[in-house]
């Protein structure tokens, strides 16, 4: 009878609340564990269910969503008067009996309707919170059934979770990420800490010690911060140590079974879990995801296009494959500098290549490694140039799938020494100098003939290795470089190995061999095909060299000579090495205020760049310039920074005599002024700062930090008249033109009145000026 009174009431257009007794209670399933993480996830969920009436939880399969819906469902339900009800979909199979298991869910006993009427008149004049788990392989019914309810029943609102969004008008997506693996102690919503609380359950004696936290944070990352993989492996604790667990993750698929047994059937085994999304797939979308499993790290869509590219699957159906990986949360999409690239989860990477044969693999492979060789022909080729800001952001994202082709290479004997040994810069592009190093011997390792590839490639590891400080090493790559060069009649290769040599020479103190060598070199470099760069890179070396032997006159011209050609091609990394000299140059000869003024302009040019050794120089000098012109304390926090900064590379100021007494003398005016334990103080700062604050510390980013110390005796007649045309808002090439001097020089002089005025914008001098400046 109460059933057949509401029923009048809603074909009447009553709408009175049902007279049901209490609220329904929470539905929810019952949690035997503890919830860990997620604040930000469950803060989300809360702030735009007040808006949004349907909101899906995205994520991989074993991300955690349905335990996050749980928990944020539980978090809200007081704010639902008729309570909140769970439906767990993923046992059901046929679409045509989605609004019946709602309807069963509910506890709806009237069968005097269809499904979806009856479903519709139970929750029109009810304030309902509706989960719905599991959707993604009912997604157009759940979608349509979505829609007609919440248009049905105003107070309804709906939480899905689902590897792939509903797509109806108003959805709010809440994209559901792996847990983090914090690089440091702290533990916080982390992987870390999910570990620790289900490994408690296993073994209530375990905790995170300083002795198991490496151990812990290694095994999570293996485990790609996975909720579900984390808890299989936590029930392995039961016949594995962590050290044991950990030695056996590769073979993770095998390994993480036998989890929950009330579970769904699909979460008892990572292999299932994986094989559920496999399933959903289309065969375009099965195919692709096998293949891009060759990638290491993320991917752009135009390598995913000419590696994963042949007669079974063109061009248009990889675009429309990778929208529907993203689509079910199988691919990741981020946004790095710009560009939007891919990521799948290591899990699945795994998977996917267990897919495909062993041809298959090799294909792909070869395929990867081609397409990775020719990017590298085309850094080396274009590095000095207007790109070389755009290539080392490349080459720092391809990061993980260069390392790939280095192996393919290496593994293969093939042109590992032509590959690693000719970008001898990439330690300025996303490698460190013991990764370069840790290539180039593995390549020469196996390619053992006398050719121009492998000569050029030992003198690129002389070049690293002498960088590093390491000068033995050096000396052995380079001999070897000379005699191959000259077997193989390579007059590029000698040149190179030549010059490395006078650099040996140079840092060892020899400045008499180093000028022979250097000049040499140079001269050998005429009528090869050695690039600009490296040409450069000898001027670099000759400047400093006569620096350290006194004739400033003769380092100055190789400065201002590669100035001009520089700017010409729109190089900017080799530029910041000219304008240190000039820097260094002008310190050796009392122009402090100067020499402060190249070093932050060198800084500023080396800001998109990983150049560890560029920044650690031009710190020093900045360092010593400071202390000479008074500012002890921020010169005794640059000599610490700069200290760590070269810790990454190798030995200090490349353990050299004559760079590190010139580092000592600054160092003693600094401590003169602040005395012992201030000086001491100032130092350890420096040297716990990050490389970030760093940047931020020198260039006077950071609120009450000046640039640099305002020039005592203020600003040079040519400055004055500069700045008096920068404050009437001229740009840099209308002031060019009106003073008859080059717009590289104006660049000069607009920076130096910024460094003496202690300002960060052209466009407050003209507030400086105004002030009585």
């Amino acid at each position: 009878m109460t059933v057949l009174k509401d029923r009048v009431r809603v074909l009447r257009g009553d709408h009175p609340r049902p007279a049901a007794a209490p609220a329904p209670r929470a539905e929810l399933p019952s949690q035997l564990t503890e919830f860990v993480g997620r604040a930000a996830e469950l803060a989300a969920i809360r702030q735009v269910l007040g808006s949004a009436r349907l909101v899906t939880l995205l994520g991989p399969g074993g991300v955690g969503k349905t335990r996050l819906a749980v928990q944020a469902a539980a978090k809200v339900r007081r704010a639902f008067a008729d309570g909140v009800r769970w439906v767990e979909l993923g046992a059901l199979r046929d679409p045509a009996l989605l609004a019946q298991t709602l309807v069963d869910a509910l506890g709806i006993r009237d069968r005097t309707a269809g499904p979806q009427q009856l479903l519709a008149d139970h929750l029109r004049n009810r304030q309902v919170l509706l989960v719905l788990d599991n959707c993604e392989h009912l997604l157009a019914a759940c979608a349509e059934l979505a829609s007609a309810l919440l248009h049905s029943a105003p107070e309804l609102r709906i939480v899905a979770t689902s590897r792939e969004a509903l797509a109806l008008p108003g959805e709010h997506t809440v994209a559901v990420a792996p847990l983090p693996v914090p690089e440091t102690d702290e533990r916080g919503d982390s992987a870390v800490t999910l570990f620790a609380a289900r490994a408690r359950d296993i073994l209530p004696e375990f905790s995170l010690t300083d002795g198991n936290l490496e151990l812990v944070r290694r095994i999570c990352v293996q485990l790609d911060g996975l909720p579900l993989a984390i808890e299989l492996a936590c029930a392995r604790l039961r016949v594995l140590s962590p050290a044991e667990l950990a030695d056996r993750l590769g073979r993770r698929m095998r390994l993480l079974t036998g989890g929950n047994r009330a579970a769904p059937e699909r979460h008892r085994s990572l292999q299932a879990t994986v094989d559920w999304s496999f399933e959903l797939c289309d065969p375009v979308e099965r195919r692709l995801w096998t293949r891009t499993s060759v990638f290491a790290g993320s991917f752009s869509l135009k390598a995913a296009e000419e590696v994963c590219q042949d007669d079974a699957l063109g061009s248009d159906e990889i675009v429309d494959g990778i929208d529907g990986l993203v689509g079910k949360s199988l691919l990741l999409r981020e946004e790095h500098d710009g560009q939007v690239r891919f990521r799948m989860l290591e899990t699945l990477r795994e998977y996917g290549q267990a897919k495909l044969t062993e041809a298959h693999v090799a294909g792909l492979r070869d395929r990867h490694h081609a397409y990775y060789a020719r990017m590298i022909r085309d850094v080396t080729a274009q590095w000095f140039g207007p790109r070389q800001h755009q290539w080392c952001v490349e080459l720092r994202l391809e990061h993980a799938n260069l390392r790939a082709a280095f192996e393919t290479a290496v593994a293969r004997a093939g042109d590992g020494t032509r590959l690693i040994g000719a970008p001898w810069f990439l330690w300025a592009a996303g490698f460190s100098f013991s990764e370069h190093r840790y290539w180039l011997e593995r390549a020469l390792h196996v390619e053992t003939e006398p050719t121009p590839d492998r000569a050029r490639a030992l003198a690129t590891l002389g070049l690293v290795a002498a960088l590093q400080g390491d000068r033995a090493a050096a000396s052995r790559a380079l001999a070897e470089g000379t005699d191959a060069a000259e077997s193989a009649g390579d007059a590029f290769g000698l040149a190179y190995n030549w010059h490395e040599q006078g650099l040996v020479a140079f840092f060892g103190g020899d400045f008499e061999s180093s000028e022979r060598i250097l000049l040499e070199a140079l001269d050998r470099y005429r009528g090869t095909e050695a690039p600009p760069d490296l040409i450069g890179s000898l001027r670099v070396h000759l400047g400093l060299l006569y620096i350290f032997a006194g004739d400033t006159h003769e380092a100055l011209r190789h400065f201002e000579q590669l100035r001009p050609q520089c700017e010409e091609h729109g190089e900017r990394w080799m530029l910041s090495y000219a304008v240190y000299g000039l820097g260094l140059t002008a310190l050796m000869c009392g122009e402090h205020d100067q020499a402060a003024g190249h070093a932050l302009e060198s800084l500023r040019m080396k800001q998109p760049f990983d150049d560890a050794i560029g920044l650690s120089l031009a710190t020093d000098l900045l360092a010593w310039s400071e202390a000479a012109r008074g500012e002890a304390e921020r010169a005794a926090v640059l000599l610490g920074a700069a200290e760590t900064l070269w810790a990454s590379v190798g030995m200090q100021l490349y353990g050299s005599s004559h760079w590190l007494e010139q580092r000592t003398r600054f160092e003693r005016q600094a401590r003169d002024r602040l005395g012992d334990n201030g000086y001491d103080a100032a130092f350890r700062r420096g040297q716990e700062m990050p490389r970030r604050e760093v940047l931020d510390f020198a260039l006077g980013v950071r609120a009450g930090v000046n640039r640099a110390r305002p020039c005592e005796t203020g600003l040079s007649r040519r400055e004055a008249e500069v700045a008096e045309l920068v404050a009437d808002g001229l740009t840099n090439r209308e002031i060019a033109q009106k003073l008859v001097i080059s717009h590289r020089t104006v660049e000069g002089h607009v920076e130096h009145i910024l460094d003496k005025l202690g300002l960060s914008r052209r466009a407050q001098v003209a507030q400086w000026r105004n002030a009585g400046g």
